[in-house]
Formats: structure tokens, C-alpha cells, sequence
């Protein structure tokens, strides 16, 4: 990735205040940090987000999440239960652009920290609310984690084979969404403080963003009373589209369902009188046949190497792929080439490599600066420089355990 010539990023110009913790409120940071945004990311003095601990695979203790989610972030510890903690944060969001956080709704305001209250300090503060269930409504108040709004906004439901229970996708799809749509909302609310000179809330709920997903779904029940059902690799009625198996059982990935590219796939697969068969020679008969032609497909694939599949299909046109690992990533020309995979030091890993920062901005890229800080380690920087606490004040707020 080219940086621009005078190595601005299109967000260093703002300062973000990053409350909460997991991973719907700390992405959204993440993705503003690594477009330049100044993101000072507040923990709980000792204890510290929990996402510095979680994972399955850790190196000597230490998570693998946290270089990645803290990335580009500034840390700092702030006891926000506590009046004098609270004041401080009063000082902070003086100096802020935006505030950040994925609290149960209701917790800024039963410590003084409503937005009306913030907006006497800082009337130009975007305040970005994150939580399962939206600042309003009857489920407000609940307890809101990813895996419930994604069954409330849909996704589980048509999420793995038919044959099994609702699947999750493999990863925390519906925290993720909600820090993209909070990302999005702050952006634009910032867009609306240049014509406007005052700040807003952006509210994003976990299962509206899971549910802004959802394409034609609802319109699909109430005209045509169709209901979508989990199709395992498949979508019903497009045809040939599926994972198919190769001579080794390496699976492949063929895309071939419009006219012109599956009688290209039939000329490749040394079959080109199935492009005018009645049974697979237009899109709705290919959809009415499905399993013959997904038959036809595997057992051509079934009895090629991998590499001779992928290369046909390439020459044909015919969209196709791996099922990548991360393995296959690392090893993978391609990312290499658009540089998708970064590698940085770390205090605990030497080096480190995670995924780069996107979309790619051709004259302001962001940049992957730095990993997760320890907790912390910023203190000094922020409550010395940036407020302008003196050293007593800074130690007296040490030894009461607000930082």
C-alpha cells in the first residue's frame, strides 16, 4: 500500500474517547485509528478490557485478539465508577471529538455523563453509542452480547445447513457489523458537525446492523410469504454455485450460474452440450435442477487436482476459488501484492502479522502504526501533556486508585 507523499492519514485531525470494552465499541476505535484518528482507549485501573485475555490460542499468556483490536490506540487506566474518575473524563472529552462507548444503555447517564451533560462541556462531541438493543425501545435495558442480536436480526436463522440448528458464522459477526455501522454513523455525524457546529448521537444496536443485512428478507415474508431457510453452501434457485470437492479433497469454491459464464464451465469441463440441455440451459432451469447439476460439477471436479480446476476456470473466466485458511493467506500472492497482510513489532511476540487497514484511500491511506499498548502505558503522555495534570496531581490520582 502507497502512502500519501506527505504521509497524512484522513482522520488525524481527530481525537476519540474510547469507553467500554470486548468488541463492539473497540472495533468501531479500531477502525478510526487506523485511518488516523487519535483514539485514547480507557480501562478500568488493574482489570483492564477483557479482550487482552480472551481467545482461543494465546503465546506465553498473552492474547492474540489484543495486538489486533488495540492497534493504533493510545491506553490509558480511569476508575469511571468513581466521582474524581468521572472528572477527569470531563477533561478528556474537552479536548475530544468524539466519545465511544458500548455500555448497557443508561451507565453514562447514572454517572452525570448524559450526553445533555457532556454537551454543556463540548457542544461539537460526537457521542457513539454501542449495545445489543439501541438506546430506546423495551429491550433497551437488557443485556445485549453479539450471538442474540444476531439472532434477532436474522442472520442465525439462515446461517448453516439445514440439516443442524442455527449456526454462528465463525467469527463475532454481529459486533463487528454494529462497530462498522457505529463507524459509518460517526463519520457522517462528523460530516453534519461541519455544516451544523454541533455534535449528535450516533445509536447503534447490535441487531439492527445484523438486520440491515438481511437484504429482501422482510419484504420476501410480507408480499410472498416465502421465508428463508439455511441452505447450507448453496443459495436456492442459483445454480451452479457450491463448494465443490477435488481428486485429493481439497474443496473448491465455482461460481458459474449466469448463462454466458456456465457455458463456459461446460466447454471447460469438456461437456458443452449441457449449456443448451433443457434442464440446465436457462437460470430458472438450472435453479429447478440444482442437485443433478451440482452432481454433474462434483463429479468433474472429483476426479481433477486442485491446481488443474483452479487453472481452467481462471483461463475460462469462470469466477472460482479456495476456501482460504489463514495459512493460504500468508502464502497467498495476491494479498502480498496489495500488501492486505501487515507485520509489526511487538513487545510480546517480536513480530507480529494481521490484516491491513481497508478500504484503501489513494492520497490519505490509513496505516497500521503501532499494536496494542500495555495498559496503561499512556498515562503519563495524556493526563501530562494532553491536560496538563502536574505530577502531584497525576500521583494523588495514583495512590486513590482513579488511574
Amino acid at each position: 500500500m502507497t502512502d500519501a507523499t506527505d504521509g497524512r492519514m484522513a482522520l488525524d485531525d481527530l481525537r476519540v474517547i474510547e469507553l467500554g470494552q470486548l468488541l463492539a465499541g473497540p472495533f468501531c476505535g479500531q477502525l478510526l485509528g487506523d485511518f488516523g484518528a487519535d483514539v485514547i482507549k480507557v480501562e478500568a485501573p488493574g482489570k483492564g478490557d477483557p479482550i487482552r485475555q480472551w481467545g482461543q490460542a494465546k503465546a506465553d499468556g498473552h492474547s492474540l485478539w489484543w495486538p489486533v483490536l488495540g492497534r493504533n490506540k493510545r491506553t490509558i487506566t480511569l476508575n469511571l465508577r468513581e466521582k474524581d474518575g468521572q472528572d477527569v473524563l470531563r477533561l478528556l472529552v474537552a479536548e475530544a471529538d468524539v466519545l465511544l462507548e458500548n455500555f448497557r444503555p443508561g451507565t453514562l447517564e447514572r454517572w452525570g455523563l448524559s450526553p445533555d451533560e457532556l454537551w454543556e462541556i463540548n457542544p461539537r462531541l460526537i457521542i457513539t453509542r454501542v449495545s445489543g438493543y439501541g438506546q430506546t425501545g423495551p429491550y433497551a435495558a437488557r443485556a445485549g452480547f453479539g450471538s442474540v442480536g444476531e439472532a434477532m436480526g436474522g442472520i442465525r436463522y439462515v446461517t448453516g445447513s439445514p440439516e443442524t440448528a442455527p449456526s454462528r458464522a465463525g467469527i463475532s459477526l454481529g459486533d463487528e457489523l454494529a462497530a462498522v455501522f457505529a463507524c459509518i454513523g460517526t463519520l457522517a455525524a462528523l460530516h453534519d458537525r461541519g455544516r451544523t457546529g454541533r455534535g449528535q448521537v450516533v445509536d447503534s444496536a447490535i441487531y439492527e446492523a445484523v438486520f440491515a443485512m438481511m437484504e429482501s428478507l422482510i419484504p420476501e415474508w410480507q408480499i410472498a410469504g416465502y421465508t428463508r431457510e439455511r441452505t447450507g453452501a448453496t443459495l436456492p434457485g442459483v445454480a451452479p454455485s457450491n463448494v465443490y470437492p477435488t481428486r485429493r479433497g481439497e474443496m473448491v469454491l465455482i461460481a458459474a450460474n449466469q448463462d454466458s459464464v456456465f457455458g463456459r464451465l461446460c466447454t471447460a469441463m469438456g461437456r458443452p452440450e449441457l449449456a443448451t440441455d433443457e434442464r440446465f440451459a436457462t437460470h430458472n432451469a438450472r435453479g429447478e435442477n440444482m442437485k443433478e447439476l451440482d452432481d454433474l460439477v462434483a463429479g468433474w471436479t472429483a476426479t481433477h487436482e486442485l491446481d488443474d480446476v483452479l487453472t481452467r476456470m481462471h483461463e475460462a473466466g469462470i469466477p472460482a476459488g479456495l476456501i482460504y485458511t489463514a495459512k493460504d493467506m500468508l502464502s497467498d500472492p495476491h494479498f502480498a501484492a496489495r500488501d492486505a497482510i501487515v507485520t509489526l513489532a511487538d513487545k510480546h511476540f517480536g513480530e507480529i502479522s494481521m490484516q491491513s487497514t481497508f478500504p484503501r484511500l489513494s492520497a490519505s491511506p490509513g496505516r497500521v502504526r503501532h499494536t496494542g499498548r500495555e495498559m496503561g502505558e499512556d498515562n503519563e503522555d495524556v493526563y501530562g501533556h494532553l491536560l496538563g495534570l502536574g505530577t502531584e496531581a497525576i500521583a494523588r490520582l495514583r495512590a486513590d486508585g482513579i488511574i
